[in-house]
């Protein structure tokens, strides 16, 4: 039976994963936490915190569940107590790329990241978005990378990785590289910011004087008739008129050069970005 240390277990994504370990009994889990609130919400779940000194170098998986911002001097304090052989995993591409992880060459480096539910995947409706991170009962798929280590290392990243971010749809392994393009790249320098200017926009014409009960449903119902065609998830296209008005605003509202983002020099520095305080 594997034994995995969770650090950062009462944080939000944290508490996600707490949740669905409480689900698992092929594993002995420690919870290490230490801001007030954190622990409060561990209490909350009958959780009860572990000592770092006791349980990191026992763990078989020591899942580094804490902010971006404060991974890599976390890191250099939990990853030199672990045992060798062990499993360090994290749960998103960024510290990893930066190389701000503390690395043994003794220890397997597994990333794993949900996808979350496809907006074509509601299991139940609205309950299944009812949080954000957690509370999340629809299916969604992961995506699994190994940085370092061996096949073994990778299975059992792989595994633990589908245990918490349960119920899961597909698994998919990738690279650390193609983690890191598809976020921070694809979904959040590329995809959150043109949604964060679709809000912006949507706000503006509330300001002209479009009653926002119309604006919200027309809105949003023309954003999912487009992310179906565009992704082909219905047979269809978009009409003469749609296609000739969307190739003169491209130019307007995206320079030339923006699919630079996708290369790794650029990736590199987003990811520094999300690393630096």
């Amino acid at each position: 039976m594997a034994k995995i240390t969770l650090v950062g277990a009462g944080g939000k994504m944290g508490c996600r994963l707490t949740d669905n370990f409480q689900n698992c009994s092929q594993y002995l889990l420690d919870y290490l936490e230490v801001s007030p609130q954190g622990i409060e919400n561990l209490k909350k779940r009958g959780v009860t915190v572990s000592t770092q000194e006791k349980s990191v170098p026992e763990a078989d998986v020591v899942i580094l569940a804490v902010p971006d911002v404060a991974i890599g001097a976390i890191s250099e304090e939990i990853i030199p107590q672990m045992k060798p052989g062990a499993l360090v995993m994290t749960l998103d591409p960024a510290a990893p790329l930066d190389g701000v992880i503390y690395h043994r060459d003794d220890l397997g480096y597994v990333i794993a990241h949900p996808c979350h539910p496809s907006v074509f995947n509601w299991e139940p409706t609205e309950e299944a978005f009812r949080d954000f991170y957690g509370g999340i009962t629809a299916k969604q798929s992961i995506v699994v990378a190994l940085m370092h280590g061996s096949e073994a290392h990778y299975q059992l990243g792989e595994k633990v990785a589908q245990d918490m971010y349960q119920p899961i749809k597909d698994t998919h392994r990738i690279t650390l590289e193609q983690m890191a393009i598809l976020e921070p790249a694809m979904v959040e320098t590329l995809a959150q910011t043109c949604m964060e200017v679709v809000k912006e926009g949507y706000d503006r014409i509330v300001q002209l004087g479009v009653p926002e009960p119309a604006a919200r449903d027309f809105v949003l119902g023309h954003l999912r008739i487009q992310i179906a065609v565009l992704f082909k998830e219905v047979n269809g296209t978009f009409s003469d008129a749609a296609y000739k008005i969307s190739k003169r605003a491209k130019p307007i509202l995206f320079r030339d050069n923006w699919q630079n983002i996708f290369e790794m020099d650029d990736i590199r520095e987003q990811v520094k970005d999300i690393t630096t305080k």
